[in-house]
């Protein structure tokens, strides 16, 4: 079980890293109305810039977290729940601009696996 864990932790962080450092100015099928970036996303949703920034800090701290949490388990739980408060915000954030569902499903999928990490 606990190689199952390291590897949905592993899943998690490399994604939202990805996302938020390598993606972050590039179009996707997964971002919130027509927004090609991260901030136009933002805006789409009807957030101010400086939470982007906010919302993008934490969340790369809290994948640096999951990470750092294979070598010190005490930490797990933390970051697993704070990456899925955020993650669900994402959700919500999509379901509010009336996004199709599938734009949608990289954040409920990340959101189900931080639950999943944060159980066992």
């Amino acid at each position: 079980m606990q190689y199952i864990t390291i590897v949905l932790q592993c899943i998690v962080a490399f994604s939202i890293l990805n996302v938020w450092l390598l993606q972050y100015n590039k179009p996707t099928p997964w971002r919130g109305g027509n927004a090609k970036t991260i901030i136009e996303e933002f805006k789409v949703y009807g957030l101010p810039i400086w939470m982007c920034y906010v919302v993008g800090a934490l969340k790369v701290a809290l994948a640096i977290g999951l990470l750092a949490s294979i070598w010190y388990p005490e930490i797990q739980k933390i970051a697993a729940l704070g990456l899925a408060a955020l993650l669900l915000g994402s959700i919500v954030m999509h379901l509010k601009v009336k996004d199709p569902l599938k734009k949608s499903f990289p954040a409920f999928l990340f959101f189900s696996m931080c639950l999943i990490i944060s159980y066992l």
